[in-house]
């Protein structure tokens, strides 16, 4: 399915499955999200923002999205959130295949996913404190798609792709 050239990306998946958060647990003094709070758009920004500060404290290059990637990853957070698919990595090459249809091949990629009633910073945090989720955050990436999609009973759940050409 993949070029010879995305051979890390190959190499990667196995360990990409497995880097997965199931439930990201808010601080203690965080506040319950209600209803009105949550606004998809404004989310996948903060993710973008908190992410792309992290890597330039890190002296590595912001991040840049693409639109494809970003409907790729909304639509396996909405697909988690309605249990068309369970909590997990499952489609992750098909996803990147798709992106690289539109977007041309992709030479590597990754994903971090969770869930749970997190704000944008409450998730980025959980990723960063990850050693899997840290590793794809500091990765070797340009470009990112985000996706947030929450389910009928206040869950988030995040995807975020992570791909270099």
């Amino acid at each position: 399915m993949f070029k010879r050239c995305s051979f890390l990306l190959v190499l990667l998946i196995p360990v990409l499955l497995f880097s997965c958060t199931r439930n990201i647990a808010p601080a203690a003094d965080s506040k319950p999200k209600t209803e009105t709070s949550f606004n998809a758009a404004d989310m996948t920004a903060d993710i973008l923002q908190y992410v792309n500060a992290y890597r330039k404290k890190k002296g590595l290059g912001a991040l840049s999205t693409l639109e494809v990637a970003d409907q790729q990853a909304t639509l396996h957070s909405k697909n988690m959130a309605q249990k068309k698919t369970a909590f997990s990595h499952n489609g992750f090459e098909q996803r990147i295949a798709t992106i690289s249809k539109t977007a041309g091949t992709m030479r590597a990629a990754a994903e971090n996913v969770a869930y749970g009633q997190l704000s944008a910073k409450e998730v980025v945090d959980g990723w960063i404190n990850s050693p899997g989720h840290r590793k794809n955050i500091e990765g070797d990436y340009t470009l990112t798609g985000i996706g947030v999609y929450r389910d009928n009973k206040g869950v988030v759940f995040f995807t975020q792709l992570f791909m270099r050409k």
